[in-house]
């Protein structure tokens, strides 16, 4: 425990990223990938029965005892609310109702986001977008750990640490790297998301707020469901900046694991991403890829070569040139 990890800085790249030029070479090779481009039809009744599910356990939860809400929230709850935070990330990408119908996926957004119980839909998207189109720029994508938390979380047990605070570094960063200011969606956001949470206290009491919002935190940071943040984008093989899982999870996680697919092509909902990986296995047979996310939080906090530092970053084009 403690041993430093090799690195002392980020890996820096001067190419473009990666997913635009995979884009055009399979859509070249396999043009019928555009037919699955669109939204899924069927993804705002599997979100939103999750939402009903939530709202079924405030009555469960009510009166429960301190080791049953945080047990539940850890083993079921946080995983639905998870799920749920997946959920917003497919609603980010206009993939419930179709770009031709924003304000119909912002709405979703905000009922997917009440059992989270901290407002995030809207932020979520203004942010993300930009992680997709500036991969790896230093000031567009906050996804990337800044130099304080790669400098002060370097060892084994600093990393145990960063890894259980993640809920933490994912809300803050954006407001410390790339701050912008409210937009009206999400002050609505947040006055719906203050009105949900106060009849949840009014009619449950603050034990089952609790039971929702630490549910959302302890299923971001040392929980299986998590290793998805840890395993899409560190680089566990030098040259490789984005990483694929194909293993059971994708079930409950709307197939976020399936990640280098859905960034060659966001356009794509994550019930038809394996679809892209049949029509053109080539692509992604030969990449590394993770097998278990259990695992990657494993070899992320043991290993003295992977860190926040293993991530690749690059001078865009854009917001920092």
């Amino acid at each position: 425990m403690g041993q430093h990890v090799s690195r002392e800085d980020f890996e820096w790249v001067y190419t473009e990223e990666p997913h635009a030029t995979r884009r055009k070479l399979i859509l070249e090779k396999y043009p019928q990938i555009k037919k699955l481009f669109g939204y899924d039809p069927w993804f705002k009744y599997v979100a939103g029965s999750m939402v009903l599910v939530q709202f079924i356990m405030l009555f469960v939860m009510k009166g429960q005892s301190w080791p049953v809400i945080l047990l539940v929230a850890y083993f079921f709850g946080g995983v639905l609310n998870h799920s749920l935070m997946l959920a917003v990330h497919e609603i980010a990408h206009n993939l419930a109702f179709g770009h031709a119908r924003p304000m119909a996926n912002r709405i979703l957004g905000f009922f997917c986001n009440l059992p989270i119980g901290v407002p995030m839909s809207i932020s979520f998207k203004k942010y993300h977008l930009e992680h997709h189109r500036y991969q790896g720029d230093e000031i567009a994508d906050t996804d990337i750990p800044t130099y304080l938390e790669a400098k002060l979380f370097c060892t084994t047990l600093g990393k145990f640490f960063w890894v259980c605070l993640q809920p933490f570094f994912y809300i803050f960063r954006p407001l410390i790297v790339n701050p912008k200011p409210p937009t009206r969606l999400e002050i609505i956001n947040v006055i719906i998301q203050i009105i949900f949470d106060a009849f949840v206290v009014y009619f449950f009491g603050w034990k089952v707020l609790l039971y929702l919002i630490l549910g959302s935190i302890m299923a971001m940071g040392l929980h299986p469901v998590a290793g998805h943040f840890v395993s899409e984008h560190y680089m566990f093989a030098k040259g490789f900046e984005t990483y694929s899982y194909y293993g059971p999870l994708n079930w409950i996680t709307f197939n976020v694991g399936y990640h280098n697919e859905h960034h060659d092509f966001p356009a794509v909902p994550g019930s038809r991403l394996p679809l892209v990986k049949k029509i053109a296995p080539e692509f992604y047979d030969t990449m590394p890829q993770h097998t278990s996310w259990t695992r990657v939080l494993y070899d992320f906090i043991m290993d003295p070569t992977v860190g926040p530092y293993a991530r690749v970053k690059r001078k865009e084009k854009g917001l920092s040139s």
